[in-house]
């Protein structure tokens, strides 16, 4: 509410005005002395009778009269109001809406703690969504995205308005992570197949994608970006307990804080972490005074309950990720890693990179360095996850165990370089990668951002590799095969085979700084984060990120129910879809799952992801504010008919007026 609203609301303090009318009529009688006056009965003195309300009706007229003016005077217009679009020349237009239904859109719309009814930013992003629908025209086309990760299609585009609305009122929060880049690159695509001229991708997000530093959104699309709420924009800190792992009478609670802006005090400030079970607190130590992430011990007690939790103390800005189960933990995630130290190494000395980055990027996963590739299944089987950097292929026996390892669940990222086209007699990559891998020089520089989806924001940094060569395939290799990223030239650069249960990553260059930088560069570490996540997810891992998938290969009856975490909340079923031949459900919110397979029951749980605890919102181009795009709308304009009730008021007054007049008149007769 702007100040001159609320000073011309101001002025209904002067319905005051006819009240002290009244009482300033009240006068001290004078006292005459007059004996006779023993003799009559006593009554109210007539200055205390005028200092009454004589004319009720009149009176509420004229009070009614100052509190139109007040409304009348809040504002120029006094009208509702709703999000439109500013048409050029009043043609047509297709739009992609794009609502972030991510953890961090939780936050209350005005900052500040939030709390059971409070209004979040989703909701206002969601009603947005409900008033750009209802300014629709006939011919208009819509299509719909929702920006938790993965980014998904809500709505494919239609003119069907009905369709729009009741897929809105389908949209409901999440705790995921948010994945705009991919979410935008979708409201594009869906444009592409409509016939009209005027086509623009809206945008309701609070921006915080983690990445606050990369290029703004926006850029390089012949769809123009419309962010038309900034104040759904992220501000304020948040901190979150990402994970709980309870082994041999201790609980160790990760906990992730986003960070401070200049000046602003730190999320954990004053605040301590909580072991609770059965409604009691069982042990409880204080955050750090500027805590961004931190691992924390807790003591379980003798005679703990087997239902764990861990929370935070007093709660903050989003509430839904101050408190995380505990996981009987089984150890750390475990990845096989074979890579020839002497070809793969830094300038700085230390582990290959792969390891160094492995080990800083705290993926709760053990990196075990393999001298070579094991040629038992059995000996595979230890393994989540394997990397294999650029090795001249594979035995029959080696590939026969890892096609059967990859089948059951396992997955592994394959580089190829030099060595990887130089396999003796016998060896090769098939099964795993059908066909002859070639190496030779590179005719590119670098990747296709616009390709390169899957590595989300740091896919900008792929455009100049600087390669010396690249790996390359036979036709054989892209069948059933999905491409997560292509060369500038329209090469594959990176290749995802799924394979039974278990998934394939290939690419086309090997992880040493001689053959090219991609090993230095920030998709390389977005490469092992998706790897290490779908390791951790296809294996049949009890604990994934929201967003991911559970898994339920070679089961018949599977059924998932997501177990209430507060008061109040009911069991909610999870659908178990069929997918590229796969059994799989995605976990939406946070929390314990209770999973039924084949009649057996087993509990799983979904963490909140780590990188959505960043507040700090992401830039959009200029653009994306302009005003020409579209704004508020006035829907009805009610200033005229508060003029007109305020006239009939006084007339009203004036028909009061001459009445009581007439009433004194014949009273006086």
């Amino acid at each position: 509410m702007s100040f001159t609203t609320i000073a011309g609301l101001l002025v209904a303090l002067l319905v005051a005005a006819p009240i002290a009318a009244h009482m300033l009529r009240r006068r001290q009688a004078e006292e005459q002395p007059f004996p006779p006056a023993k003799l009559v009965p006593p009554t109210k003195p007539m200055a205390r009778r005028r200092s009454m309300l004589e004319d009720r009706s009149l009176f509420a007229v004229r009070a009614l009269s100052v509190l139109l003016l007040a409304v009348l005077g809040a504002t120029p217009f006094v009208r509702c109001a709703r999000l439109g679009l500013a048409r050029k020349d009043g043609a047509s237009v297709a739009l992609a809406i794009v609502i972030d239904d991510s953890l961090s859109m939780r936050a209350p719309l005005e900052g500040g703690p939030g709390g059971p009814g409070k209004r979040t930013k989703f909701d206002r992003a969601l009603a947005s969504a409900r008033e750009l629908a209802t300014g629709l025209r006939s011919g208009d086309a819509v299509a719909v995205v929702l920006g938790g990760a993965p980014a998904r299609v809500a709505l494919a585009a239609t003119t069907n308005m009905t369709a729009v609305t009741g897929a809105l009122d389908m949209i409901e929060p999440s705790d995921r992570a948010t994945d705009l880049e991919g979410a935008l690159a979708l409201a594009r695509e869906l444009l592409l197949r409509v016939p009209h001229a005027d086509r623009r991708v809206v945008l309701l997000s609070d921006l915080a994608d983690g990445a606050p530093s990369a290029p703004p959104l926006g850029g390089g699309s012949d769809a123009a970006l419309w962010a038309p709420v900034p104040e759904l924009e992220a501000t304020g800190g948040d901190c979150a307990v990402t994970r709980a792992d309870g082994r041999a009478g201790k609980v160790r609670a990760r906990v992730v804080c986003s960070p401070e802006a200049a000046g602003a005090a730190s999320a954990s400030a004053g605040r301590s972490i909580e072991l609770r079970g059965e409604g009691k607190v069982l042990a409880s130590a204080p955050l750090g005074a500027a805590v961004r992430a931190e691992e924390i011990s807790l003591d379980v007690p003798a005679g703990a309950p087997a239902e764990l939790t861990v929370g935070l103390t007093p709660g903050d800005t989003i509430l839904e990720d101050d408190e995380a189960p505990v996981v009987a933990a089984g150890g750390a995630l475990p990845i096989a890693v074979v890579v020839d130290v002497a070809s793969s190494h830094v300038a700085t000395g230390g582990p290959p990179p792969i390891e160094q980055a492995l080990a800083a990027m705290h993926l709760d996963a053990e990196v075990r360095p393999l001298p070579a590739v094991p040629d038992h299944a059995e000996e595979l089987s230890a393994f989540a996850g394997l990397v294999v950097d650029d090795v001249p292929g594979f035995t029959p026996e080696v590939r026969r165990s890892l096609a059967a390892w990859v089948e059951r669940g396992g997955v592994l990222l394959l580089t190829l370089g030099p060595r990887a086209a130089t396999a003796p007699l016998g060896a090769g990559f098939d099964p795993l990668v059908p066909g002859v891998v070639r190496w030779g020089a590179s005719p590119s520089q670098g990747a296709d951002p616009t390709s390169a989806v899957f590595f989300g924001p740091s896919a900008e940094g792929l455009a100049k590799l600087s390669p010396d060569g690249r790996a390359s395939f036979d036709p054989a290799a892209l069948t059933n095969a999905d491409v997560l990223a292509r060369w500038d030239d329209g090469a594959p650069l990176l290749l995802r085979r799924s394979l039974g249960r278990g998934a394939v990553y290939v690419l086309s260059l090997p992880l040493t700084v001689e053959e090219s930088d991609f090993v230095l560069r920030p998709a390389f570490l977005a490469l092992l984060d998706r790897f290490v996540g779908t390791a951790r997810a296809r294996g049949g891992a009890r604990q994934i990120e929201v967003g991911d998938a559970f898994t339920f290969d070679g089961f018949k009856d599977v059924a998932v129910e997501r177990l209430p975490v507060g008061a109040g909340e009911a069991r909610r079923t999870i659908p178990v879809v069929e997918q590229d031949g796969r059994r799989r459900a995605v976990a939406p919110l946070r929390g314990r799952y209770e999973v039924r397979l084949d009649g057996e029951r087993v509990i799983r749980v979904a963490t909140v992801p780590e990188r959505e605890i960043d507040l700090r919102p992401r830039r959009v181009v200029d653009a994306a504010r302009a005003e020409e795009l579209g704004g508020v709308v006035p829907s009805i304009d009610a200033s005229p008919y508060v003029a007109l009730g305020l006239l009939g008021l006084v007339v009203l007054e004036l028909f009061l007026r001459a009445v009581g007049q007439k009433r004194e008149g014949s009273a006086a007769a």
